[in-house]
């Protein structure tokens, strides 16, 4: 009893819910269906329907309602899913109309009263569509509403560049619907395009109208779609859209309109290298991985920019890769990357300090590269600030340790990661750099004088007798060594990069912090960076330091809030920029060579090469060994004994 109790009690689903109530509608839509037929038979007059015609229908009306509601639920139409209704759903409706037409004619003929065809032809006709049309009015009525929502929802869009390439970003957009985008209207620097429209979108003005436009349609998005644009005035296009609320997409370059891969995937964020306003850096790749292939090739230090150089080697067939690092984290993650990308490639991570001589000769012994990249080094400014010995004892030494293990094992090629803050340094890390290289040109200069030999070998760790074997002076009498040195500026996204920095500190919500308002620096991407010190490896004759021309310096207040307004923030109102004060060694502007230094092409016109400052050879060998004695011995003295080796230095 309990039980049937609980069957009684329970309630019904709204499934069936509507389909009692599409019976209850069913039931009086087919009543009504045949009286308006035979209302329509007669003029649509009531009083002109015989009598024996409206008993007729009367008689029958009720019991074919019924009959109807039985075929319908034979045919399944209370129990589809009307939201999702389709081609089956009226099939099945066209047969139930169909069966109970036939069997009401068949019936009423032979055993009531032969009505007017027209009766049944319009009672048939208005049954159909009075059952239909509440079937699939209600998904009808969800479409409209999606629609509307969709609509409520879409985000309106403004394409920068009418030409060929924004026409077909147009299309795109026009064609993926999943995307919920719509354009509002054009931006075009031609006067000519003005007032004119595209496919019922007008072209609003040129860059000057940016703003304005984006108030006026509501934008949400900008796709600039320019890429045959200067780089400068795509810079200034980029800088004004940045300065609105809006997403910023950019399409990258000339390529994809070549290929004809013009498409809304292929735009991209914009980023802050895209407002750097120049060219990008572009060599010739070919040539540079021409000369790797089949060599052992060494990379030490690989943070940010020796993992590129790493990536960019191993896609091009060196014989053997060999990583080199003391810091086991970075080396283990870019191992892993590569072993997973190139299985084929002959790949060995060793952990290491560039500071262990002992290491070193081992390692030049059994792998003996054809090339060594040499990024590894401090370089973060205010911490070798607060470490002076350290700088020198990693970066000077570690620099004149590895390149003597490269000449004394007859490496082709040695190239040196330097910065453009070895130029006029005014803290301990650029000073540092330039001793590397003067470190490299004193190499160069005793090889060219067949003198490698007299070089002498620092801090050995009881290395006396390696050095001074019959094998290792024969090998330092005939080497041909090539060294070369690489100077550019700030890496965008490297370890010690402002812009990382600036992002951990939007994330954070502010503030951001910018040492001086007026201080500029010198930017380029990884990718570049790269590209120029894998050039200077194939460029290379001995002794060249390899600057490559940067374009215009950028403000780094600037660059935090063009940061900043990328992040969909707007400075100084969402995100506060405080300014923290020059840091100890810091200056505001950094220089790419010294006023002694002049500048001979290369065969790209934004490498240059700066031809070596002379200084003595014996007297710096001899000083340098004083000050990594010094340096070992943590003399707090340290930055004066520098400015006695590196004329050019000059502490703040």
């Amino acid at each position: 009893m309990r039980g049937n109790s609980k069957r009684c009690k329970k309630k019904m689903e709204h499934w069936e819910v509507i389909s009692l109530l599409l019976m209850v509608y069913d039931f009086f839509a087919v009543s009504i269906s045949y009286f308006a037929a035979l209302w329509i038979r007669f003029d649509c007059r009531f009083s002109a329907i015989e009598k024996k015609y409206l008993l007729a229908y009367c008689q029958t009306i009720l019991i074919y309602a019924a009959f109807c509601i039985g075929v319908f639920w034979c045919v399944r139409l209370y129990k589809s899913i009307w939201r999702f209704a389709s081609y089956s759903e009226l099939l099945r409706v066209v047969l139930a109309t169909a069966i109970t037409g036939i069997v009401y004619i068949v019936c009423m003929t032979g055993f009531v009263l032969r009505m007017p065809v027209s009766y049944f032809i319009f009672g048939i006709i208005i049954q159909f569509s009075l059952t239909l049309g509440i079937r699939f009015s209600y998904r009808f009525v969800l479409l409209l509403r999606g629609a509307r929502k969709e609509h409520e929802q879409e985000k309106r869009v403004m394409l920068v560049g009418a030409g060929a390439a924004g026409q077909m970003i147009f299309r795109d957009i026009k064609a993926a619907k999943e995307t919920n985008e719509k354009v509002y209207c054009f931006i075009d620097d031609n006067p000519n395009k003005w007032g004119r429209y595209i496919d019922n979108v007008p072209v609003f003005g040129g860059r000057d109208s940016i703003m304005e436009a984006v108030d006026k349609f509501g934008i949400e998005k900008i796709y600039v779609a320019i890429p045959s644009a200067k780089p400068e005035d795509k810079r200034d296009i980029l800088r004004i859209c940045n300065q609105t609320v809006c997403e910023l997409m950019n399409l990258p370059g000339m390529y994809q309109l070549y290929t004809g891969e013009v498409t809304v995937s292929k735009m991209k964020p914009v980023q802050i290298e895209d407002l750097l306003g120049r060219d990008p850096i572009e060599t010739d790749m070919d040539e540079v991985f021409g000369y790797l292939v089949g060599k052992t090739v060494l990379v030490t230090g690989v943070g940010s920019i020796g993992s590129e150089l790493a990536r960019q080697i191993a896609a091009h067939h060196p014989k053997h890769l060999i990583l080199f690092d003391i810091y086991e984290n970075n080396a283990y993650d870019i191992q892993l990357e590569l072993k997973k990308k190139y299985p084929e490639l002959k790949l060995d991570t060793i952990i290491g300090s560039v500071r262990d001589s002992r290491k070193l000769f081992k390692l030049f012994e059994e792998y003996k590269p054809d090339i060594v990249y040499h990024a590894a080094a401090h370089k973060h400014v205010p911490l070798m600030e607060d470490s002076p010995c350290e700088a020198i004892k990693n970066n000077a030494l570690g620099t004149y340790k590895t390149a003597y293990a490269a000449m004394a094992h007859g490496c082709k090629k040695f190239v040196l990661i330097s910065t453009d803050k070895a130029v006029n340094p005014t803290n301990i890390m650029g000073a540092s750099k330039r001793l590397c290289e003067m470190i490299i040109q004193a190499f160069d200069a005793k090889i060219k004088e067949g003198k490698a030999y007299e070089i002498p070998q620092l801090f050995t760790h009881g290395m006396d007798e390696v050095v001074t074997s019959p094998k290792v002076i024969e090998a330092l009498k005939t080497t041909k060594t090539e060294f070369v040195a690489v100077r550019f500026g700030n890496v965008l996204g490297s370890n010690g990069s402002v812009v990382p920095l600036f992002k951990k500190q939007i994330e954070a919500g502010g503030p951001v912090t910018v040492t001086h308002p007026d201080i500029i620096r010198y930017f380029m991407t990884i990718p570049e960076a790269v590209s120029l010190v894998l050039l200077a490896g194939t460029y290379a004759k001995g002794g060249e330091i390899f600057v490559l021309d940067m374009g215009e310096p950028v403000k780094i207040d600037t660059l935090a809030r063009n940061l900043i307004r990328l992040s969909g923030y707007t400075p100084d109102v969402d995100i506060k920029i405080t300014y923290t004060g020059l840091r100890s060694g810091e200056k505001l502007y950094e220089e790419k060579l010294m006023s002694e230094e002049g500048l001979k092409k290369t065969k790209n016109d934004l490498i240059h090469i700066g031809c070596p400052i002379p200084f003595d050879i014996e007297e710096f060998l001899q000083k340098l060994d004083e000050l990594l004695e010094a340096a070992y011995k943590n003399k707090d003295d340290i930055s004066a004994r520098v400015q006695k080796v590196v004329s050019t230095y000059h502490p703040v």
